[in-house]
């Protein structure tokens, strides 16, 4: 269902989400005080921590699901877990509009390498690159060696995934001596950032012009690149803001701040959603000829979560990983980068010092963290009073 206008919108959203109804009576409102975009501000954010508190008392979505549970066709989790509904349509995520800006096109055969388990990236740009006529390659996370056969056999001339894996997939066709046989000549990446160094490379040596995108588990597109690779353009469907991050109140064009969203489909009618990340309005037209305001990348965070590999990280899951193990006073999660490749080392204290720690117990640490964190980590033990306050540092 598309929505005439913004008024529209907010009458949908109010007459069929409790949670929606919820937050407009918390700020004293009804749907005719918000009658556009500009009007947004008077309703409080929503934080992910809101959303996951909302959901365990109101299971599955929190109150905001707008339709007949029979309307859903997947549910996803994300680390919370956040639970994600996919709804009807054919591009449902909106990711379409944003592989067509990029240069895809009908006849592409394009391998994706995000994950089709559990959380929703990997059906998100499968059902949209299916939408503009491409073939996909389902091959979602790891199997480097193979991947790269795949890509040579199967003639793919696209890619969509996270950008140090591309690398990666690039350098092991290339150690295996078939890197002139790839026809790969567009990728598309997100959910990691995108080093420039690494995009000039990957153009310059191996020729794949490199697009990014931004989004989230929760909306789907948010922002895209066109071919001049100057700022992200909002695509349809979504409203959004850049807010001052302890006020929700929206800062000055090209000013930094959070971003904010509102995602204007019938499912899942989300309100004022805060990312947690930064970024800033680039508001000079684009030389593309699409008009409205871009966003200038992904500029920092503003929550406590960092993004590794793909997926966040958050200091309740480092604190609950170290409460699982009596023999540890105190454990911090450190996140590198080699290669274009982030690393995720935890650095473990114990409760008494030990001159040669059970390889035992690195074990059970690294499996109950790849199990918990959902990430590969390497565990490192360090001496008494290394371990700080801060639970998660991002060294990159």
């Amino acid at each position: 269902m598309s929505f005439d206008s913004f008024t529209d919108y907010i009458r949908f959203a109010y007459d069929n989400s409790p949670a929606v109804r919820e937050k407009f009576a918390g700020a004293g409102l009804k749907p005719a005080d918000v009658q556009s975009v500009e009007d947004l501000p008077r309703l409080p954010v929503t934080r992910k921590t809101e959303l996951s508190k909302r959901q365990q008392e109101a299971p599955p979505f929190g109150g905001f699901l707008a339709v007949p549970m029979a309307s859903v066709q997947r549910v996803f989790a994300s680390p919370g877990p956040i639970y994600d509904p996919q709804g009807d349509g054919e591009d449902y995520w909106r990711w379409g509009e944003a592989l067509t800006a990029a240069g895809f096109e009908s006849g592409d055969i394009v391998q994706n390498t995000f994950s089709y388990h559990l959380t929703p990236a990997g059906f998100m740009f499968d059902s949209a690159l299916r939408s503009i006529g491409c073939t996909v390659v389902p091959a979602g996370v790891g199997n480097t060696e193979l991947q790269a056969q795949i890509m040579r056999d199967l003639r793919v001339t696209g890619y969509v995934g996270v950008p140090s894996f591309l690398y990666t997939l690039v350098k092991k066709a290339e150690e295996q001596g078939f890197v002139s046989e790839l026809l790969l000549r567009r990728a598309w990446i997100t959910a990691e950032r995108l080093p420039e160094e690494l995009r000039a490379l990957l153009r310059e040596k191996y020729g794949i012009s490199v697009f990014q995108g931004y989004g989230t588990a929760d909306t789907g597109c948010v922002a895209y690149e066109c071919l001049e690779t100057k700022g992200l353009h909002l695509p349809r469907g979504v409203v959004v803001e850049i807010v001052d991050p302890h006020s929700g109140e929206p800062v000055p064009d090209g000013e930094t701040g959070e971003i904010v969203i509102t995602l204007m489909v019938q499912t899942y009618p989300l309100l004022r959603l805060a990312s947690g990340d930064l970024s800033a309005f680039v508001l000079e037209p684009c030389p593309c000829g699409r008009p409205g305001k871009r966003l200038a990348g992904v500029l920092g965070r503003a929550a406590a979560g960092v993004k590794v590999r793909g997926l966040f990280l958050y200091p309740h899951q480092v604190s609950e990983l170290a409460s699982e193990f009596p023999a540890v006073r105190a454990l911090r999660a450190v996140v590198t980068q080699r290669d274009f490749r982030d690393e995720l080392t935890l650095e473990v204290e114990l409760a008494r010092e030990v001159a040669d720690p059970p390889p035992e117990l690195t074990a059970a640490i690294a499996l109950r963290a790849r199990d918990l964190l959902r990430l590969k980590a390497q565990v490192l033990f360090v001496p008494p009073e290394t371990v700080g306050e801060a639970l998660v540092v991002d060294k990159r």
